[in-house]
């Protein structure tokens, strides 16, 4: 319970906006979103609020994620963005999670949610990226992928082709964020792609804490 522990005791959770709708005390809630993004099941999460005076179901702590609507902090000055993309299953289809690190902290900068990998959508996902952080002066490292090298280019962004060293960062992250959770290893059920990218957008803001 190392890192389910660690969370209880972070203290820079962000706040959760939608809590005077809701009957559950805010640090329940964010014990309880916490402990789920950080690897416990639903049923294991409940438990341990059951344990600490609240009785919630498990459709109400997914609720709680889903209406926080949590995102990587914003603001960061990286000189070095690592960008990579794997493949999320969603109800059996495919889709890409496209994903970048900063490779000196090892935090996530930004996560998408997208059904095909394309160059459009590649200059869309840097487009934001570019919007939410002072990315303009860092170095990209990124694969051979011709989309990804078309964005950089289109958005004129310095990029390198690296194969290994730090732009591993982002492979590392996709590791540990499929060891942590057995719902990101396998795929999402019951779920639209919405939902999804919502839960997998506030894994990062958890991941980025742990860190």
């Amino acid at each position: 319970m190392q890192e389910p522990d660690r969370l209880i005791e972070c203290s820079d959770f962000p706040e959760l906006e939608f809590v005077e709708r809701e009957a559950t005390p805010e640090p329940a809630m964010k014990v309880g979103i916490q402990l789920h993004l950080a690897g416990l099941s639903l049923s294991d999460t409940v438990s341990v609020l059951a344990g600490l005076g609240v009785e919630r179901r498990r459709s109400t702590v997914h609720n709680w994620i889903q209406k926080a609507d949590l995102q990587p902090t914003e603001g960061r000055d990286p000189n070095y963005v690592a960008v990579d993309e794997t493949v999320i299953r969603v109800n059996d289809q495919r889709y890409w999670l496209f994903a970048a690190v900063d490779p000196d902290t090892n935090r996530l900068l930004h996560v998408r949610l997208f059904p095909t990998r394309t160059e459009a959508l590649t200059e869309m996902f840097l487009a934001e990226l570019r919007e939410k952080h002072l990315v303009d002066d860092a170095i990209f490292l990124v694969d051979g992928a011709p989309w990804l090298q078309a964005a950089c280019h289109r958005h004129s962004l310095r990029f390198q082709h690296v194969t290994h060293g730090n732009r591993n960062a982002v492979e590392r992250v996709f590791k540990e964020l499929k060891r942590r959770t057995e719902a990101f290893a396998n795929h999402f059920r019951h779920a639209d792609p919405k939902t999804a990218e919502t839960w997998l957008q506030a894994f990062a803001v958890c991941f980025n804490q742990l860190i």
